[in-house]
C-alpha cells in the first residue's frame, strides 16, 4: 500500500501481508495468463466465491450451528457495533471492491476487479435523479463510511475518495475502489491557487526492502487529473490546438474511445465540395448551427417542436452509434456492423465517398477523420475503400488538409459556437430553443445511466485569441510578401492591444464560471511523515498505547452472542426517526472527542465532506482556487450557503480546517444524520451483495423475512429493501428456489404499503407471469390464496389493470399445460367475487378476443364454466350474442376474397366459438336452445355446414356439435326446427358431382376405411358429411321420419351403401346408441392433445382446490360437469326453473341491446382535425339496466373496485336521494336520504368510506352506516364564515340513520330557485385530501373534510355575460394518474367548466386565473385531464373537445362531434 514508514506496518497496527489479506481475501496471487483470467472470471460469475458465508448466515438466522463466518460478517456490518480495533480476518467488507486476482507480469501487478455498470461520477453527470431522495443519499454515504471505518481500522487510508472511485452495481450498491495517490507519490500543493503535479514517483512499493509483500506492488504510471483551467488558457492563447482542446472537452463529458455508443465527437468543418481555402466562403460549414439542424432544416425542426407531445428538436445524440459504426465500417468486424447498423450486411448501402458521407448523416464527425488515414481502407471483400475528395491525392494527404482546416483561423473564430451547442449553454433553456437544439428528454429520468448528455458550461464560450496567428506562410516567401506581412502584423498588433483587455476579461470570467470542471476532494500534506513532527509524535503515542501492535490479545473483545433474536432487536426500527437540527448540533460538539487518529485519515474525512456536499449541490464544493483560499483564510466557498442546514453542520465538521478536530468515520456512522431505517436496511441488504448464488441469496432473504425482519424494520425500510431482494425472484429458478421466492413475495406484500406494492412488487409479478413455458413460481402465483392477498393489499382495480390480463395470457399462444390449468381455475373461482360486469368486461371479452389465436382447451373451459356459474340468463343475454357475432363474422370472411392468413385465423376462431357454444348448451333448457340457436333459420351450425369455403376441420366440428345439440333437444324439436334447415345441405350433397359420377379417384378413396382418432371419424372431404350426419339422424329420428323430411334420402342411402357399405337395419337398440357409434366428443385440433385429462376440471371438481360458493343455485351449477350425462336434460330443466325463480326476486333484469349483440346501428361520430375528417364509431355493450330512482338520475360515482356504484336522483317528495348499488348482485344495498333538495353531484372521498353529496350544500356521510358526519354551506352574506356545526334539525342521532332499502318511486324537479351562494359540483384532490366545490357565482371553495372546516376561496372572473355563471364541472391535473412509484401526482392546475360554456384554468400555487376561454356553445357537463397538458371538455351542445394547454390561444387541436349520449334513460342507469 506504499506507506513510507520505518517498519513494514500500517499505522503500527498490522503487517503488510495481513492488511493485504484483509483487503483482498478473495484474490488469487500468481502469474498472469489468459487461461487464468478466464478461470477467475468464471468463478466470479458462478457466484461461489462467498457462498459459504451466506450459508453460514442462513444457519445463524435459523438458529442452527453456523460456524464463525456468519458472526464475523455481521461484525463487519456493525453488529453489535463498529469496532476499529478488531482483528482483520479473511472476509471481504461488502463495500470494498473485490479484488479477484493479483496477476504478475514483468514489471507490473495486474489487479483483476469486476466491472460495474456505473460509477458515482456517471450518476452525478448523466442521471442525478437516480438518487431518488434524501434517504438514498444517506444510504449511499452510510455504505462509504462503513468501508472507510473498516479501512481506517486496518491502519489504511484511501487517499483519493472521489465520485469516480465509487463503483455502483446494477442495484446501485456502492463499492469503494482502493487507490492511494498520496502514498504513491502524487502530491498536490496549493500555492496561491496553483497546483503542482510534477512529482511522479520513480518506484512504487513498500518502503521496507525485506518486506515479503514487496513484489505485490506495481510500478504504476499514474496520469494527473484533468485540469480544465490550464487547458482552456493554453487553447485561448493559441498554445493548444483545436483538436486537442476538443478531445479534452470530450474527456470531461465522459466520452471514451472504443465505446461506439459514447464515442468522442468532432465537428464537420467543411462539406468536401471544394478544397478548403480561408480566402473563400465556399465549402465551409456553418458552425453556429448543429449538424442536425443543417441536415433537417429549420422548417422541419419547428414542426417537430410544435407538434410533439414533448417539445424537442433533436431526438438523438449529436453522435449516434449508427453513425460511428457507419463511419468506421471499413475497419470494424462484420458482426459489429450487423448488430449496430443492419442485420443483413449489404456493402453497397454504406456511403462510398466523403462528400456522400457528409450529406447522408445528420450526426457530427469523429476524431479519426482528422488523425487516422487507416479508416479509409477497407478490410472487407465487397466494400470499396472510402474515396477521398478529388482535391486530396490520398487518405494521408486528406487527413493533413482536413486537420489544417480544423486548425484554420476561420474555424478558430467560430468553433466556440459549436462548443456552445454540443457542450455549452445552448444545450438547455431559451438558448437551446433559439438554436433549435432542444433534445428529447429521457422517459426514465430516475434510471441510472453511464452515458448521456453533460452540459459543461452555462455561459457563452469565449472565442479563441487568433489575432496574431492569421498570416499565411506563402506571404512571407518574398520580400514584398515580408513587407506586406509586416504591415499586416503592425495593424493587427494595434487592434489586438485595443481589444486584448476586454477579451482577457471575458476569458477570465468564463474560466472563473467553469471552476466546477476542476473539482478537488482532498489536499495532500507535503511529506507528512517526514516534515510533520507532531504527526510522528502522535504515531509514537499510538504505538506506545498499543504496546505490541502485533499482539492479538490487544484486539480481542468480548461481544454478546449474535443470533436471530439479537439481529431482530438490532433491526427493529421505526419509520419516523427523522434527524433533528438540535441533535446534530449536540453531536457536533461531542464529535471532537472521537477525532481522527491521523491526518491521513482526516484527509479521507475531508473527502467525505466534499462528496456529501456535492450529492446535495449537484456540483463540486471545492476547486483548487476555492480550496486554496479556504486553507489560507478559512473562508468557506459560497456554495456552502446553498446546503440544507443539517447537511451544512455535517459538512463543516468534515472539512474542519484543523484536521485533528474532524470526526472519525465511526463517529459519522453513529451520528444522528443516519436514521435507524438506513442502518436496518444496510444490515438486511449487505449479505445480498456477497458473491453467492441466487439460490443462497433467496434463501437468506426469505428466511430473514419469514422470521419477521421486514415487519420489524417498518414499511419505509422494507420498501427500500425491495429492489435488492425482488430482482432475485424474476430470474430463472429451480422448484426449491421458487418456493423461497414465493415466500419472499408474500412477505413483501404483507409489509409494504399499497403504493409500494404497486411500485415494487407488481412489476416483478408481471415479469414472472410473462415468462413462457413452465415455471413453478408462476403456478404458485396463480393460486387463489395469493391473488386474494393482492386484493386485500392493493384492491381489485390495481389487480385488474396489472395482473389479470397476464393471467389470461397464460391461456393462449402456446401455453404450458400446468400454467394454463392454474390460470383457468383462478379465473373461474374469482368470477363470482369480481361480479358480473367486471367478469364480462375483464374476462369474457378478452378470452373471446383470443379466439383463433391459439386459445387452449382450458381457455374455452373457463368460458363454459363461468357461464354455468353465472346462470342461464347470463348465457342467453351476454355470452350467446357475442359468440353469434363472432361466428357470423368468421363465416362472412370465409366467403370473401381475403388473404390465406385471414381465412386460417377465421377458421380457428370459428372452431373455438363452436366448441364454446357446445359447452354452454349443457346449461340451457331445450326451449332456450331452440329459440336462441336454431329457430328462424338462424342455426349457426347449419350455416357453417352450407359454406363451401370452410376448412374440413371446421365442418367436422360444426357437424359434431350440431348432432350434440340435436341430441340435447330431442327428436321432435330436431325434426321440427333442424331438418328443414338441413334440406339445402342434403340436396347439395345428394346432387354433387361425386355421387352422380359414382367412380373415379374419389370413389376409390372413399372405400378405404376412415381413420379414427379416439373413436371419431376424421373427415377427409366434404362428402364425408353424409357419413357423419345421415346415420346419426337415422339413429335419432328413425329412418321413416328422416325419409319424410329429406326428399333426397334415396340418393344419400345409395351413396352410403355403395361407398361405405352402410344400410339401415333395425336392431331394437336405443336410438342414442346408434348416434354414439358415429358421434364422439368434440374433435381436438392438435395431434398431441387427445387425452381426456384436464387439470382445471379435476381441480374444480374438488381435488386440491377450494371453490367459493354464493347462492345455492350457482353452487349446484358449479359442480355440473361439462360432458353430457344421461340426465343432462332433466338437470337443465330443474336449473332453468330454479334460475327463473331466483331472477324474479331481484330488482333488476338483463336484456340484450343492439350494441351488445352488435347487430344494431352504431353511434356514429366525426373526428375533426385541422385538415381532415375521419368517421369513427362507438360500440357499447350494455350488461344490465336497473331502475335506480323514481325521478331523474342526476349523478353517478363508481368506486375503485368497480363493484360499488352510488347514484343520485329524485326520490319521494321531490327530495334528493343517494343509492348504493352492489354490481355483483345488481341490487341496492343502502342509501342516504338526508337531502331536502335535488342532489346535483356525488364524490367518493378516497378509501375512507366517506361520501360527499351536494344539493346546494355539501353533506358528508358514512357509506357503511349512512350516518351524517358534517354539512358545509356557503352563506350568501359572509363568504368567509366557517362551516357551522350541525343544527338540531340536521344532526343525526345514533338511533336515526338515513339508510333505507326503499323501492318506492316518484318523479320531481328542483324545488327552489338556484342561489349564487349554493354549491354546484365537487372534485376530490386525493393527493392533498381536500375537496374542491364550485359555487353559483363561478368561485371555487376548498374544504378540509377530515377537519370539518372550510379553507380558502378562489374567486373567478365574470364571463362575457352580465350575470355570473355557475361552476358546472371541475377537474385537476394528475387527479386520475399515478407516478412510477405508485404515488399520486400532485396537481399543478385546476380547471372549472361553467354553465355559459366557458372554461377557466386556475394556478394551484397562487389561485389566480391563468386562462379563460369559451370552450362550448352550451352548458359544460364534464371535464377531464388525461395528461398534464391536455383538457377534455363535453357540453350540452353535443360536442366533446380536447384542448392542448400548451397552445397560447387554447385552440382545440382535436375535436369530436358526437351524438349526445345520456348517462341513463330517465331513472335507469346502464352498465
Amino acid at each position: 500500500m506504499g506507506y513510507e514508514c520505518c517498519a513494514c506496518n500500517h499505522c503500527g497496527k498490522f503487517s503488510c501481508l495481513r492488511t493485504i489479506t484483509a483487503l483482498a481475501p478473495l484474490a488469487y496471487v500468481g502469474i498472469s495468463s489468459y487461461s487464468g483470467f478466464q478461470e477467475h472470471a468464471s468463478s466470479f460469475l458462478s457466484g461461489i466465491l462467498e457462498d459459504h458465508i451466506l450459508s453460514s448466515i442462513n444457519l445463524l438466522i435459523q438458529e442452527k450451528a453456523s460456524g464463525r463466518d456468519g458472526v464475523n460478517y455481521m461484525r463487519l456490518l456493525g453488529v453489535p457495533s463498529f469496532d476499529e480495533n478488531s482483528i482483520p480476518g479473511c472476509l471481504r467488507h461488502p463495500n470494498i471492491a473485490p479484488v479477484l486476482g493479483l496477476l504478475k507480469t514483468p514489471g507490473y501487478i495486474n489487479l483483476l476487479l469486476p466491472r460495474t455498470p456505473y460509477t458515482l461520477e456517471n450518476i452525478l453527470h448523466y442521471s442525478p435523479n437516480a438518487l431518488k431522495s434524501d434517504w438514498h443519499i444517506r444510504f449511499l454515504m452510510y455504505q462509504l463510511l462503513s468501508a472507510l471505518t473498516y479501512l481506517h481500522g486496518l491502519g489504511v487510508h484511501h487517499g483519493n475518495l472521489c465520485p469516480s472511485n465509487v463503483m455502483l452495481t446494477d442495484s446501485c450498491w456502492a463499492w469503494l475502489r482502493i487507490w492511494d495517490y498520496h502514498r504513491l507519490g502524487f502530491n498536490l500543493c496549493f500555492e496561491h491557487g496553483k497546483s503542482n503535479s510534477s512529482h511522479i514517483p520513480s518506484r512504487v512499493g513498500c518502503s521496507v526492502e525485506d518486506c515479503s509483500s514487496q513484489g505485490l506492488y506495481a510500478d504504476l504510471k499514474l496520469s494527473p487529473p484533468l485540469d480544465w483551467n490550464s487547458q482552456f488558457n493554453r487553447w485561448w492563447r493559441g498554445e493548444l490546438s483545436n483538436f486537442e482542446y476538443l478531445l479534452f472537452l470530450n474527456k470531461l463529458v465522459g466520452r471514451r474511445w472504443g465505446d461506439h455508443t459514447f464515442h468522442p465527437v468532432m465537428p464537420w468543418v467543411i462539406d468536401f465540395s471544394t478544397k478548403p481555402n480561408e480566402d473563400s466562403d465556399s465549402g465551409w460549414r456553418d458552425l453556429s448551427k448543429s449538424k442536425w439542424r443543417l441536415a433537417k432544416g429549420d422548417e422541419q425542426l419547428d414542426f417537430t417542436y410544435s407538434s410533439s407531445e414533448v417539445p424537442h428538436h433533436v431526438s438523438d445524440e449529436c453522435l449516434s452509434e449508427l453513425a460511428v459504426c457507419s463511419y468506421k465500417a471499413r475497419r470494424l468486424p462484420l458482426s459489429v456492423l450487423r448488430m449496430a447498423v443492419r442485420s443483413v450486411y449489404e456493402p453497397n448501402e454504406y456511403p462510398s465517398t466523403m462528400q456522400r458521407l457528409y450529406q447522408w448523416t445528420p450526426d457530427e464527425c469523429i476524431p479519426e477523420f482528422y488523425c487516422d488515414p487507416r479508416i479509409f481502407y477497407s478490410q472487407h471483400s465487397g466494400m470499396t475503400d472510402l474515396a477521398v475528395p478529388s482535391w486530396a491525392g490520398s487518405p494521408e494527404e486528406f487527413i493533413k488538409l482536413h486537420r489544417e482546416a480544423l486548425e484554420s483561423n476561420r474555424v478558430s473564430c467560430q468553433i466556440h459556437h459549436w462548443i456552445d451547442i454540443n457542450f455549452g449553454y445552448k444545450m438547455s433553456g431559451p438558448a437551446a430553443v433559439a438554436a433549435k437544439n432542444v433534445m428529447l428528454s429521457s422517459s426514465e429520468p430516475a434510471k441510472p445511466r453511464s452515458i448521456g448528455r453533460r452540459q459543461l458550461f452555462t455561459k457563452p464560450h469565449p472565442s479563441r485569441q487568433v489575432s496574431m496567428q492569421g498570416i499565411p506562410d506563402r506571404m512571407k516567401e518574398s520580400a514584398v510578401g515580408q513587407h506586406q506581412a509586416h504591415e499586416v502584423e503592425t495593424e493587427k498588433y494595434f487592434l489586438y492591444k485595443s481589444t486584448c483587455l476586454q477579451e482577457l476579461e471575458q476569458a477570465s470570467s468564463f474560466s472563473e464560471h467553469a471552476q466546477h470542471l476542476r473539482p478537488v476532494y482532498c489536499h495532500a500534506q507535503q511529506n507528512l511523515l517526514k516534515q510533520n513532527p507532531s504527526f510522528k509524535e502522535s504515531q509514537t503515542e499510538n504505538l506506545e498505547s498499543a504496546s505490541n501492535p502485533h499482539d492479538i490479545s490487544n484486539y480481542c473483545r468480548f461481544s454478546p452472542d449474535v443470533g436471530l433474536n439479537y439481529l431482530l432487536e438490532h433491526i427493529d426500527m421505526q419509520d419516523d426517526d427523522s434527524t433533528g437540527y438540535q441533535e446534530l448540533l449536540l453531536w457536533r460538539k461531542k464529535s471532537c472527542l472521537s477525532r481522527t487518529s491521523s491526518k491521513e485519515d482526516a484527509e479521507d474525512i475531508f473527502s467525505v465532506g466534499c462528496l456529501l456536499a456535492e450529492l446535495y449541490l449537484r456540483r463540486p464544493l471545492f476547486c483548487s482556487t476555492s480550496l486554496g483560499m479556504y486553507l489560507e483564510s478559512g473562508v468557506f466557498p459560497g456554495l456552502m450557503q446553498e446546503l440544507p442546514s443539517h447537511i451544512k453542520i455535517l459538512v463543516e465538521a468534515c472539512i474542519e480546517k484543523d484536521s485533528m478536530r474532524r470526526p472519525s468515520a465511526k463517529s459519522l456512522l453513529e451520528s444522528p444524520f443516519f436514521p435507524s431505517t438506513v442502518k436496518s436496511v444496510y444490515l438486511f441488504t449487505a449479505p445480498l451483495q456477497l458473491m453467492a448464488t441466487n439460490g443462497s441469496r433467496l434463501q437468506y432473504a426469505a428466511n430473514f423475512a419469514k422470521q419477521g425482519a421486514l415487519k420489524a424494520m417498518g414499511t419505509l425500510a422494507a420498501e427500500m429493501c425491495a429492489p435488492y431482494c425482488l430482482s432475485l425472484a424474476s430470474a430463472p429458478l429451480s422448484d426449491a428456489e421458487a418456493e423461497w421466492a414465493y415466500l419472499l413475495l408474500k412477505e413483501f406484500i404483507k409489509c409494504l404499503t399499497p403504493k409500494a406494492v404497486k411500485a415494487s412488487v407488481l412489476p416483478v409479478i408481471q415479469k414472472i407471469l410473462q415468462t413462457t413455458g413452465y415455471s413453478h413460481l408462476k403456478v404458485s402465483l396463480l393460486q387463489d390464496s395469493f391473488v386474494r392477498e393482492i386484493w386485500n393489499q392493493i384492491g381489485k382495480q390495481a389487480y385488474l389493470e396489472t395482473i389479470h390480463p397476464l393471467v389470461i395470457s397464460n391461456l393462449y399462444i402456446s401455453p404450458h399445460k400446468i400454467s394454463a390449468a392454474a390460470a383457468s381455475v383462478l379465473l373461474i373461482c374469482s368470477s363470482e367475487e369480481l361480479g358480473v360486469p367486471i367478469t364480462v368486461h375483464q374476462t369474457i371479452l378478452p378470452l373471446i378476443h383470443c379466439f383463433g389465436k391459439g386459445l387452449c382447451p382450458d381457455g374455452i373451459d373457463v368460458l363454459v364454466r363461468i357461464g354455468g356459474l353465472l346462470g342461464e340468463t347470463f348465457i342467453l343475454k351476454q355470452m350467446l350474442p357475442l359468440l353469434k357475432h363472432v361466428a357470423h363474422s368468421c363465416i362472412g370472411v370465409s366467403s370473401m376474397n381475403k388473404p390465406e392468413p385471414m381465412h386460417s385465423w377465421c377458421s380457428s376462431a370459428l372452431v373455438d366459438c363452436l366448441m364454446t357454444l357446445d359447452g354452454l348448451v349443457a346449461f340451457l333448457p331445450r326451449e332456450a336452445i331452440v329459440k336462441d340457436l336454431i329457430e328462424d333459420q338462424s342455426c349457426l351450425h347449419v350455416l357453417a355446414l352450407t359454406q363451401t369455403n370452410l376448412e374440413i376441420t371446421v365442418l367436422q366440428v360444426a357437424a359434431t356439435t350440431l348432432m350434440a345439440i340435436c341430441q340435447r333437444i330431442g327428436p321432435e324439436l330436431t325434426a321440427l326446427h333442424v331438418l328443414p334447415q338441413l334440406k339445402v345441405l342434403f340436396d347439395e350433397l345428394a346432387f354433387s358431382q361425386e355421387i352422380s359420377n359414382g367412380s373415379g379417384s374419389l370413389g376409390k378413396s372413399l372405400k378405404v376405411s376412415k381413420s379414427k382418432v379416439n373413436g371419431e371419424f376424421q373427415l377427409e372431404s366434404r362428402m364425408d358429411l353424409v357419413l357423419l350426419l345421415y346415420p346419426s339422424f337415422c339413429s335419432l329420428l328413425g329412418i321413416e321420419k328422416l325419409r319424410q323430411c329429406c326428399t333426397t334420402w334415396l340418393l344419400l342411402e345409395q351413396f352410403l351403401l355403395r361407398f361405405h357399405n352402410w344400410k339401415w337395419e333395425y336392431t331394437g337398440e336405443s336410438p342414442r346408441s346408434g348416434v354414439e357409434n358415429v358421434i364422439a366428443k368434440v374433435p381436438l385440433l392438435s395431434k398431441g392433445s387427445t387425452s381426456d385429462y384436464s387439470p382445471a376440471k379435476l381441480l374444480l371438481n374438488g381435488v386440491g382446490w377450494s371453490i367459493p360458493q354464493s347462492q345455492g343455485i350457482r353452487s349446484s351449477k358449479n359442480l355440473m360437469p361439462q360432458r353430457r350425462l344421461a340426465n343432462a336434460h332433466q338437470s337443465s330443466v330443474q336449473t332453468y326453473e330454479s334460475a327463473s325463480k331466483h331472477f324474479k326476486t331481484e330488482p333488476w333484469f338483463w336484456f340484450p341491446s343492439p350494441a351488445a349483440s352488435w347487430d344494431g346501428s352504431d353511434h356514429l361520430g366525426r373526428f375533426v382535425s385541422p385538415k381532415d375528417e375521419f368517421p369513427w364509431k362507438i360500440r357499447a355493450s350494455i350488461l344490465s339496466s336497473v331502475r335506480a330512482h323514481q325521478g331523474a338520475l342526476r349523478s353517478l360515482a363508481v368506486c375503485q373496485d368497480e363493484n360499488t356504484v352510488f347514484t343520485a336522483g329524485i326520490g319521494p317528495g321531490f327530495k334528493g336521494t343517494v343509492q348504493k348499488w352492489d354490481l355483483t348482485r345488481i341490487n341496492c344495498v343502502s342509501g342516504y336520504y338526508g337531502h331536502e333538495e335535488v342532489v346535483n353531484d356525488i364524490c367518493i372521498l378516497s378509501l375512507s368510506g366517506r361520501i360527499a353529496s351536494c344539493d346546494g350544500m355539501i353533506h358528508v356521510w358514512d357509506s357503511q352506516t349512512g350516518k351524517l358526519i358534517s354539512v358545509f354551506s356557503e352563506p350568501s352574506t359572509d363568504s368567509l364564515h366557517l362551516v357551522s356545526p350541525l343544527s338540531s334539525s340536521t344532526k343525526i342521532g345514533a338511533d336515526h340513520v338515513d339508510m333505507l332499502n326503499s323501492n318506492t318511486s316518484s318523479s320531481g324537479v328542483l324545488s327552489s330557485p338556484f342561489d349564487e351562494s349554493l354549491y354546484t359540483c365537487m372534485h376530490y384532490l386525493e393527493e392533498v385530501e381536500k375537496l374542491v366545490v364550485g359555487t353559483g357565482n363561478g368561485s371555487l371553495r376548498f374544504l378540509d373534510v377530515s377537519q370539518g372546516r372550510k379553507l380558502h376561496l378562489w374567486k373567478g372572473e365574470f364571463s362575457e355575460s352580465a350575470f355570473p355563471s355557475l361552476v358546472s364541472a371541475i377537474c385537476s391535473c394528475g387527479s386520475n394518474k399515478e407516478q412510477g412509484n405508485g404515488a399520486s401526482a400532485s396537481p399543478s392546475w385546476i380547471a372549472a367548466g361553467l354553465s355559459s360554456g366557458h372554461c377557466r384554468l386556475f394556478d394551484v400555487r397562487s389561485g389566480s386565473v391563468t386562462a379563460c376561454w369559451r370552450a362550448h356553445d352550451g352548458y359544460v357537463t364534464k371535464l377531464a385531464a388525461p395528461e398534464d397538458h391536455l383538457l377534455v371538455s363535453s357540453s350540452l351542445d353535443r360536442t366533446l373537445k380536447i384542448w392542448d394547454l400548451r397552445s397560447c390561444h387554447f385552440q382545440g387541436t382535436y375535436r369530436w362531434s358526437i351524438q349526445f349520449l345520456s348517462l341513463g334513460t330517465g331513472c335507469y342507469f346502464n352498465i
